[in-house]
């Protein structure tokens, strides 16, 4: 099951930056891949709004 990223983003790129597979595009909300994701948890552990749920 892929991350997603909800309507608490609040657009920082944190996410981005820390994703292994380039998963994560621009936009507001952030939003993954599910069919990139690999499900490693890297961008939930740096979102500081606590935005992005498996």
């Amino acid at each position: 099951m892929a991350y997603k990223i909800n309507d608490k983003c609040i657009a920082c790129a944190a996410c981005k930056a820390q994703c292994p597979v380039e998963a994560i595009s621009e936009g507001n909300p952030y939003v993954i891949d599910p069919e990139e994701c690999i499900d490693c948890g890297a961008c939930a552990s740096v979102c500081p709004a606590d935005a992005i749920e498996e």
